[in-house]
């Protein structure tokens, strides 16, 4: 049998193309957002992610794709994915893709913070260390008077903060939901409340003239997410971890192809740090999952 045959092998290939795609995501609305209005792409974002999950799972899930014994949480953690999303997009207006998307990488080690406050998780001291390293990388790429010091700087931090909320919303409610489910409602809940902006932002000109960017973005992001469950439905978080930061070497890509954009050198050496601290992090849960298991 194939490696990518084995479930541990079909996750590993899930969770790279969940990165390309969100890779491909944010250099796409890094250059949708010049011409198209934000609040109504990001609205449409949503919308097309409940629809689209909506269609595909109703009919095999029928009034159970509504059900849900957590309907404070799916609302909070749409919340949370939504502000991230605004974060996001805001963001991506005036940073490039590829530091925007390494700082945007801390958020696993912040949420393994938050899990260790808020869910009474232990951390180990090598595993503060790890996240410490990570924080540094950070400074190095946000650094006064690098390429990409600015007050957008707040956007990615913001990001970080509310993404890592979102993981452990996400992880604290894994057990108990359908994940399709979950990714109806993160979608539902985005779009409720994108709507009432709506009535001060629609188009119609903007959506008849660019409507393959808003249907591009609305299908790259549902694509990414519902990777992402498929992914984490074949093998375990922490062995698909350490993959997730292919993410960074697809958005330098994107970043390169689309606008040309290369980081300085203490720039690159940040974004090595960030990714080598994250993935650093998930294998210290791979061996830790292990130690108990034996």
């Amino acid at each position: 049998m194939s490696f990518l045959r084995t479930p541990q092998g079909a996750g590993i290939a899930l969770i790279v193309l969940a990165s390309f795609t969100f890779a491909a995501l944010d250099t796409s609305t890094k250059h949708a957002v010049t011409f198209v209005p934000l609040l109504m792409l990001l609205w449409f974002r949503y919308a097309f992610q409940a629809v689209l999950t909506f269609v595909l799972r109703f009919p095999v899930q029928k009034r159970r794709l509504f059900s849900t014994p957590n309907p404070r949480f799916q609302a909070l953690r749409g919340v949370l994915l939504l502000t991230s999303s605004g974060c996001a997009f805001f963001g991506l207006q005036h940073l490039p893709v590829g530091e925007f998307t390494a700082m945007v990488m801390l958020s696993p080690l912040l949420a393994t913070a938050l899990a260790a406050w808020l869910l009474k998780d232990h951390v180990s001291r090598l595993r503060w260390l790890v996240m410490a390293a990570g924080l540094l990388g950070v400074l190095l790429v946000v650094r006064p008077n690098g390429q990409v010091f600015s007050w957008a700087l707040l956007f990615p931090m913001l990001l970080v903060v509310t993404n890592a909320g979102f993981q452990v919303l996400t992880s604290r409610l894994s057990g108990e939901e359908n994940p399709y489910t979950t990714h109806f409602y993160t979608g539902l809940v985005g779009a409720l409340v994108m709507t009432p902006f709506m009535f001060f932002n629609w188009h119609t000109s903007a959506l008849i003239e660019h409507w393959p960017w808003f249907v591009l973005i609305g299908f790259l992001a549902t694509f990414g997410h519902l990777m992402l469950i498929r992914a984490y439905s074949k093998t375990a978080a922490p062995v698909l971890m350490p993959y997730i930061y292919t993410q960074v070497a697809f958005a330098m890509l994107g970043g390169w192809i689309a606008f040309r954009h290369i980081p300085d050198h203490l720039a690159w050496l940040g974004i090595a740090v960030i990714a080598a601290s994250g993935v650093g992090n998930a294998l210290l849960s791979v061996r830790e999952i292990r130690k108990n298991n034996v």
